[in-house]
């Protein structure tokens, strides 16, 4: 039979174009590296992105090339997501809170022609610089009255290099399978592995995370990205606000809670994303202060668990509704969001929390199962657990440069331990690697993270297994607390009373100043079983 629709690319271009088109005079407000607050249009972005799309082919930059970042949230950096990805070249934005080790490694494996780097970073660039042979130019985003005295010879100004360029750059008819972004995992374990974006991953991914029953943006929103640009491209978040027409607030480098506050009063924010840590620190800020907010209503919480206290605190004391997601850099990143289903709607708000704690349904596109130790599939009854298999057109087939599949029949292994109900909310119960092994039972350390954090007490917790010579491994708590208050190892342990089975209460209790976390701000549990491997439990 005869086709009979267009056949158009789906490409990274056609937001930035239809963002100009229909909502062409809608904000874009960035605290910038400098200090100061910028405010622009999406009008403006796509014609800089243009003029840095000129400048890049100047420069010699072709299709397939990598063009590396270190950069914070900001309109500069928005530019370069569309300018290198419009043209047909790899936006490869790159951890800067990862070993400099690690960083060196990811842009000499990325093979990136010129990184772009916010002026925060100069002493890392500079530092780096005589690993990188990759490396033409490196950009300082900033205009010429800010241009840093630099131990840099190939150094040049991204004021000056787009302000030389003409705005009438045409997006090529790529096609849309093409490559557009690259991201790298945060390598807790080896070296950090590459995951090749395309134009159709993203254009996809886009569509499904707009959704009511994901993000659900328009372009009445205000949206703050907390979450770093660096960081599996803020979510997404810079393709689905122009997607949607949504004025867009970039933090810049200042994420304490008294500017993040600031910029969601003076900005009107409704909605917001990051990891929980953030999270932390603003809730702590805005308690303190005796502050409310009166524009945010919803964010998205996702990185790692959302503890229940967190979204109770958000909620009754705030009136913002939290959605927990689920994701990873392998599904660009969004496998799954919370929301509640119209059945919900009759329930306590003490069942719809507990609804809300499960990392949510899969958003249209992605599949999910769990399987045991043997591959068979076991049943969606929110009782059995198992090894959480995904696949769908924005999850990873292989990883850069790895000629071998990263997948299982089909499937891509998460690595997460997860069960899912008959409604298909799925909820984490651990890492595959940090599931406490008790007697030959399976303890749930994300369970036991989120019930010390209850604690009115508790700022933060791990917990990891530490050696049992008859149980193989028992739960170890350690903890932060929080300013002004105390708590002792058995008030602690007594907390657990009643919220969890007597077997898997922790063992024992470690108080300490603060816990160490991956460059995307999980709880760093590789390094914790390390320095606790040879600690003793009491008898």
């Amino acid at each position: 039979m005869q086709q009979s629709m267009m056949q158009r690319p789906l490409l990274i271009s056609a937001l930035i174009e239809f963002a100009e088109a229909n909502h062409g005079d809608t904000e874009i407000v960035s605290r910038r590296v400098e200090g100061d607050i910028h405010r622009y249009t999406y009008r403006d972005a796509n014609r800089r992105a243009k003029q840095l799309a000129n400048a890049l082919k100047h420069l010699g930059v072709k299709v397939g090339d990598r063009v590396g970042t270190l950069a914070w949230n900001g309109y500069r950096h928005f530019e370069i997501y569309y300018g290198v990805s419009g043209m047909g070249a790899i936006t490869h934005t790159i951890n800067p809170r990862l070993f400099p080790e690690q960083i060196a490694y990811i842009i000499n494996h990325a093979e990136d022609g010129y990184l772009f780097f916010d002026l925060t970073f100069l002493p890392l660039v500079e530092a780096l610089a005589p690993k990188l042979p990759t490396i033409k130019a490196f950009i300082a985003m900033t205009d010429r009255g800010h241009m840093p005295d630099a131990k840099l010879s190939n150094l040049l100004c991204y004021e000056d290099l787009i302000s030389a360029e003409a705005a009438d750059f045409e997006w090529p008819p790529l096609d849309e399978n093409t490559p557009s972004g690259l991201c790298y995992t945060s390598g807790t374990t080896g070296n950090p592995k590459g995951v090749l974006y395309t134009h159709r991953s993203t254009i996809y991914h886009t569509y499904a995370a707009m959704s009511p029953e994901a993000f659900c943006l328009s372009s009445r929103d205000v949206v703050l990205p907390v979450v770093p640009m660096f960081h599996v491209n803020a979510w997404g978040t810079p393709y689905i606000c122009a997607a949607a027409g949504a004025k867009l607030v970039f933090p810049g480098p200042a994420l304490d809670g008294a500017s993040l506050y600031a910029l969601f009063e003076g900005e009107g924010v409704t909605m917001s994303a990051g990891v929980p840590t953030v999270w932390m620190g603003l809730l702590s800020y805005v308690k303190s202060s005796n502050l409310k907010f009166s524009t945010f209503k919803e964010t998205v919480i996702g990185g790692s668990a959302c503890p229940p206290a967190m979204i109770k605190s958000f909620e009754h004391e705030f009136g913002v509704n939290v959605v927990h997601a689920w994701g990873m850099t392998e599904m660009s990143p969004l496998g799954t969001m919370c929301r509640l289903k119209l059945k919900h709607q009759t329930m306590s708000a003490e069942q719809q929390d507990a609804v809300k704690a499960r990392q949510g349904r899969a958003i249209f596109g992605v599949e999910m199962k769990i399987v045991d130790d043997e591959g068979r599939t076991l049943p969606n009854d929110g009782k059995a657990a198992g090894d959480l298999m995904v696949r769908g057109p924005w999850v990873v087939d292989r990883y850069f440069k790895d000629e071998k599949s990263a997948l299982v029949d089909g499937w891509f292994a998460t690595g997460d331990v997860a069960n899912i109900d008959a409604d298909g909310y799925m909820q984490i119960t651990d890492r595959s690697k940090d599931v406490i092994k008790s007697g030959g039972e399976w303890i749930s350390s994300i369970d036991l993270e989120n019930i010390a954090v209850s604690h009115p007490s508790v700022f933060e917790a791990a917990v990891i297994g530490v050696p049992h010579p008859k149980w193989d491994e028992r739960p170890l708590v350690l903890a932060v607390l929080k300013p002004n208050t105390t708590l002792t190892r058995d008030e602690l342990i007594k907390f657990y009373d009643g919220k969890i089975a007597k077997w898997m209460v922790p063992d024992d209790v470690v108080f300490l100043d603060k816990l160490p976390h991956t460059a995307t701000g999980k709880l760093l549990k590789t390094q914790l079983r390390e320095d606790y491997k040879n600690f003793k439990l009491p008898a």
